[in-house]
């Protein structure tokens, strides 16, 4: 078994943090864990990208281009930006919450149609579209990123049992903010459904 994973999004989504819930999950169920990180000024809203594959025998973490299993973008226009990771076998789980970038509010840029970026991805593999964001802000705004895991784990695309994505929060991150996790993991799960 290989599970090749994409996360994408811009700086201060929580990407990096959730390839490490993940990646704690796979390790705990005895997989090698390989992750890489691409940042852009991660800081200011600048793209993040994260690689992260698990199995019996994975000795890098770069993906090659068309083999990502699963792809969550946390930023529609991220998953445009890496699409060539996808490929006919793939999954993309997009969050349709735009962030716009200083060249598109200006109007130096044009951000992409929603409907463009899914029909364009759905060219390649399949996808889902949701706004996840109005979602996690119901329950914390920082928690896009495990709602949009708890969605794909919903959707039969996580290869990882839930007490370990429960064992993968704890071990990531401090105590106060399990709970809020734990109910937007759960959410992601509900709306799967």
């Amino acid at each position: 078994m290989e599970f090749n994973f994409i996360i994408t999004g811009v700086g201060g989504q929580g990407g990096l943090t959730l390839s490490r819930i993940v990646g704690n999950a796979a390790m705990a169920e005895g997989y090698n864990v390989r992750i890489g990180e691409t940042l852009g000024m991660s800081q200011r809203y600048g793209s993040v990208l994260s690689y992260l594959r698990f199995g019996e025998e994975v000795y890098s973490p770069l993906i090659e281009e068309g083999k990502a299993n699963l792809m969550l973008a946390l930023e529609p226009a991220e998953a445009l930006r890496n699409a060539r990771f996808l490929g006919k076998n793939s999954y993309a789980i997009i969050n349709a919450y735009p962030i716009h970038t200083a060249t598109t509010l200006v109007g130096k840029e044009k951000y992409p149609d929603l409907d463009e970026i899914k029909d364009a991805i759905g060219r390649i593999c399949s996808v889902d579209m949701l706004n996840f964001q109005e979602e996690a802000d119901k329950i914390n705004p920082k928690t896009l990123g495990v709602l949009m895991l708890g969605y794909a784990y919903g959707k039969g695309l996580i290869p990882l049992k839930k007490e370990s994505i429960y064992g993968g929060i704890k071990a990531t991150l401090r105590e106060k903010l399990w709970e809020v996790n734990f109910k937007a993991l759960e959410r992601g799960i509900e709306l799967a459904r």
